[in-house]
């Protein structure tokens, strides 16, 4: 049984690239927003640039072929992935960034391993190792540590406004769960599958903007806040490669991938600490949820090696 939940090295390092990137990716948004940025541009923003790049990539590497051969069904799951895992995730978080901070949002958005491995335990019939479900118990708690530590933003937040992070990390695991799915069901590419997701997502998050009238806020956004939202869409955009790669693969398991990309809170922490110690604080509660983190994360990864 534990055989068959340990992966390959190349399965952990995939996970663990979005983990750096979406660690550092929250600096950059903290600073678009203190500049005058909203969550609703940094979305569209990220969106626009990393499915840009996904294009340009396909067109570079596949021509005209790209998308050929895919079923209705699969493009619909990753339409629907995009929806929840990218538009529906990212305006939360972006919001999250805005309120709480930075680092306190990355840390409420990292309990996505909670809701991600019940979802693939439940729907896609995953195997999980109770070393697992420990380390995703031992990891949320870290997480509740850093919410509870009276760090993130300099200018204080409410209990309540939590609920976007959180909110984040229950659209970013139904998104996870939907990709694996397609991508272990389908001939889908990596770069086809990103593609879709980033895509759908851009039509929404678009839609969403025009349907509330909100496009002019584009125009009057401070010049500074698109170099910080175009940098967290370029980083992003290696991120989620990474991480459709670490889902597509054989035993790229939700269980094992989600919670080693959800060790982001761990990077954010000192990025925020050496890079925003105007707008942010890091605390001794920070401190000691980040090292949960760690602990639950060793669980995840080693634990099944540990009792095989």
């Amino acid at each position: 049984m534990a055989d068959a939940l340990a992966a390959p090295p190349v399965v952990y390092a995939l996970a663990l690239v979005p983990a750096l990137l979406w660690g550092f990716s929250p600096v950059l948004s903290k600073r678009g927003m203190a500049a005058g940025g909203t969550s609703l541009q940094a979305s569209l923003v990220v969106v626009i640039v990393d499915s840009g790049l996904y294009l340009l990539a396909l067109a570079a590497l596949r021509g005209g072929n790209a998308f050929a051969g895919l079923s209705v069904e699969t493009v619909g799951v990753f339409v629907v992935a995009g929806v929840f895992g990218t538009a529906l995730g990212r305006l939360a978080t972006f919001a999250g960034v805005d309120r709480v901070g930075a680092s306190v949002n990355s840390a409420g958005v990292s309990a996505r391993p909670l809701f991600a491995t019940l979802l693939a335990v439940g729907f896609l019939g995953e195997p999980a190792a109770l070393t697992t479900a420990v380390g995703v118990v031992v990891l949320v708690v870290g997480l509740a540590a850093l919410a509870l530590g009276k760090g993130g933003d300099i200018g204080g937040w409410e209990p309540y406004e939590l609920l976007f992070p959180v909110g984040a990390a229950v659209c970013f695991a139904i998104g996870n769960v939907l990709r694996r799915y397609g991508l272990t069901s389908s001939g889908v590419t990596s770069l086809e599958a990103v593609a879709i997701n980033e895509l759908a997502a851009l039509a929404v998050l678009a839609g969403y903007a025009a349907a509330r009238g909100r496009l002019g806020e584009f125009r009057d956004a401070p010049r500074e806040t698109w170099a910080y939202f175009a940098g967290s869409g370029t980083i992003t955009a290696f991120a989620l490669l990474s991480l459709f790669a670490a889902l597509g693969h054989p035993q790229g398991t939700v269980a094992i991938v989600d919670p080693l990309a959800a060790t982001a809170p761990l990077f954010t922490t000192a990025f925020a600490y050496v890079l925003l110690g105007d707008l942010e604080r890091v605390t001794r509660g920070v401190v000691v949820g980040a090292a949960l983190i760690v602990l639950g994360v060793a669980l995840v990864t080693a634990g099944p090696a540990l009792v095989g």
